[in-house]
C-alpha cells in the first residue's frame, strides 16, 4: 500500500489534477440537497477536491484526513478548514452535519470491519436528512478494457473493500437508505504503459510489491506493449449517496 505522507508532493499531478478534482466535486454536489448547509468531507487528501465543493453558495466545508503531509497540503488550500483525524474515530460531535463525503477511501481499509466502522462513523456525524456520499467499486472502475488490463487480468485479485452492494448493505445497517448515484470521469487518469510499469515499481498494486518476481514479470510484459507513452481511456468512476432518514 502507498505511503500517503510521501505520495502527498506528488499526488495531485499524478492523478489528473483540477479536472478530475471539477468532476469529482461536480458529481458529489449534484447528489446533495439544495439545503446543505455544511458538508464534512473525510480523508479529504490534498484538498483539491475539498476546495471545489466550497464554491457552493452557503455551504460551509471542513476536511478531515489522517496523513500529516496530506493535511498541511489541504490546510494551505482551506486555511482553517480543516483538521488532523481519523476516519474511524471522527472528531465530530453527533448529528453535526448536513453531508458526509468520503472520495476513494473505503477501498484502502483493511476490511470489512474497518468499513462497517468508518460508515458508522459517517452515520454517526449525519444530522437526521443528511446524506452521505462515497465512492464505490474503484478498482473495477480503472478496467477500461484496454490492453494493460489484458496483460493484468491474471494477477492475483486484491480484496474489494467497496464493492456496491457490500456499501449499501453496510450503510443499511447503519440506517442509511439510498438515495441517489452518479458518474464522473476520472480525467487524466488513464494508464500508459510506461506509467503503469512505474506504478508497479512504487507499490500502487497491492497483490503486486516491488521487488517481487511476479511483478517483474508483469513489468516485462507491459514493456513489450506498443505506444508507451499513450494514455489508454480514462477510467469513470461511481458514486453512491445514502440518507439518513429524517427525525419523526
Amino acid at each position: 500500500m502507498l505511503d500517503y505522507d510521501e505520495e502527498a508532493e506528488r499526488y495531485d499531478a499524478s492523478r489528473g489534477g483540477e479536472p478530475r478534482a471539477g468532476a469529482a466535486a461536480d458529481a458529489v454536489l449534484a447528489l446533495l440537497p439544495d439545503t446543505t448547509r455544511d458538508l464534512l468531507d473525510v480523508a479529504c487528501g490534498t484538498g483539491i477536491v475539498t476546495r471545489r465543493f466550497t464554491a457552493r453558495p452557503g455551504l460551509r466545508v471542513t476536511g478531515v484526513d489522517l496523513a500529516p503531509a496530506m493535511t498541511r497540503r489541504a490546510a494551505a488550500r482551506l486555511p482553517g478548514a480543516v483538521v488532523r483525524g481519523d476516519s474511524r474515530r471522527l472528531p465530530v460531535r453527533d448529528a453535526a452535519v448536513d453531508a458526509v463525503v468520503s472520495v476513494w477511501l473505503l477501498h484502502l481499509l483493511s476490511g470489512p470491519d474497518e468499513v462497517r466502522r468508518v460508515i458508522g462513523e459517517c452515520a454517526r456525524v449525519l444530522r437526521p436528512g443528511g446524506v452521505y456520499v462515497t465512492t464505490v467499486g474503484k478498482a473495477a472502475s480503472h478496467n477500461v478494457g484496454s490492453d494493460i488490463d489484458a496483460v493484468l487480468a491474471s494477477r492475483p485479485p486484491s480484496p474489494v473493500r467497496d464493492g456496491a452492494a457490500d456499501v449499501t448493505a453496510c450503510a443499511a445497517a447503519h440506517g442509511l437508505l439510498p438515495a441517489g448515484r452518479a458518474r464522473f470521469t476520472g480525467h487524466g487518469q488513464g494508464r500508459s504503459p510506461r506509467r503503469t510499469i512505474a506504478d508497479l515499481r512504487r507499490g500502487w498494486f497491492m497483490t503486486l510489491p516491488p521487488g517481487d518476481p511476479l511483478a517483474d514479470g508483469f513489468a516485462d510484459r507491459l514493456a513489450r506493449l506498443p505506444d508507451q507513452d499513450r494514455p489508454r481511456p480514462d477510467p469513470v468512476f461511481d458514486l453512491r449517496a445514502f440518507r439518513k432518514p429524517a427525525a419523526r
